[in-house]
């Protein structure tokens, strides 16, 4: 049995999922479509605990929910509003707050909304995500708030954080990106970020900044181009500039600015959607982790992030 079709507008979207039961059963025959085989033994033969809607096997006894390795993991909020919000976060261009996500949803609390944004954002990268194959773009941009009495250039600052990002040539527009928060503009952090996101072999287009020197070293085709003023960046480098304007765009406006301790999974949710924007109903079932298993986010873990910060 293949995975099941996924729907093509809100109306089939609405008509496919009614009920819980409908969700769940969707969420069963995407994970399993071959049908269910016990993590621990392998056994197929299984039987469901129907008063507590988990999966025991008859081998081992081992017992397994519909929802484990999954953003959805012992979660209380109904399987109905977990499809709507992936539906709305891969779908809706603009992207979603917490706030919208709430009102769309009708949850009473905010917390409830900002609790499955978080997670559905930590689910967006792939831990084997594999690094963009062809000629780049790369650069740095600050991204925050203002800064008074801030001169050009590249210098650290307390209020902005520094992103770097890769954008893949596809003749004259933009492929696949990546996006990453780094704490200076050295050579081990901005030559790291080109080595972490971009295959060796490949030929690499930046400015001048001494921080790529390495790069011929690592094994990339580097083509610096000294460009002058910064201002000229966005001629030099087109293809990450319009990412970087778009998402400075999106922060602001749907968001209205993103802490920086929060910042990089931000960053995840928009690489994931721009890479996506072709086919955003794909991406329904990978966000969900109906396609794999993915690391349970705890509440402890996001909040963990909020007192660290």
């Amino acid at each position: 049995m293949s995975r099941p079709k996924f729907p093509q507008s809100f109306r089939e979207f609405q008509d496919w999922f009614p009920t819980e039961e409908a969700c769940r059963t969707f969420l069963i025959r995407s994970r399993w479509p071959e049908g269910f085989e016990c993590p621990r033994c392998g056994s197929g033969d299984v039987g469901e605990v129907k008063t507590r809607s988990l999966f025991q096997c008859k081998e081992c006894r081992c017992q397994v929910s519909a929802t484990s390795g999954t953003v959805m993991h012992r979660s209380r909020t109904p399987l109905r509003d977990w499809f709507y919000a992936a539906y709305l976060v891969t779908t809706h261009t603009p992207g979603f707050s917490a706030l919208q996500l709430q009102r769309q949803l009708d949850l009473s609390r905010y917390e409830t909304a900002w609790v499955m944004l978080q997670k559905l954002r930590r689910a967006m990268v792939r831990p084997e995500r594999d690094r963009i194959d062809g000629s780049c773009e790369i650069d740095e941009t600050y991204v925050g708030g203002h800064e008074e009495g801030r001169k050009g250039g590249r210098q650290k600052s307390e209020v902005k954080s520094i992103v770097v990002g890769a954008a893949e040539i596809r003749g004259k527009s933009t492929g696949r990106i990546r996006l990453a928060v780094v704490s200076d503009f050295s050579a081990e952090s901005l030559a790291g970020f080109v080595e972490r996101a971009v295959e060796p072999g490949n030929t690499v287009l930046t400015d001048g900044w001494q921080g790529y020197f390495p790069l011929p070293d690592m094994g990339y085709d580097h083509r610096a181009k000294s460009q002058g003023p910064r201002k000229n960046a966005s001629q030099h480098l087109p293809r990450i500039h319009r990412v970087f304007g778009n998402l400075k765009t999106w922060i602001d406006g749907t968001h209205h600015g993103v802490s920086q301790k929060h910042l990089p999974h931000y960053l995840d949710e928009f690489v994931f959607r721009f890479n996506r924007r072709k086919t955003p109903m794909a991406a329904f079932q990978t966000l969900l982790g109906m396609s794999g298993q993915y690391q349970p986010t705890t509440y402890k873990m996001l909040y963990a992030d909020e007192s660290t910060g």
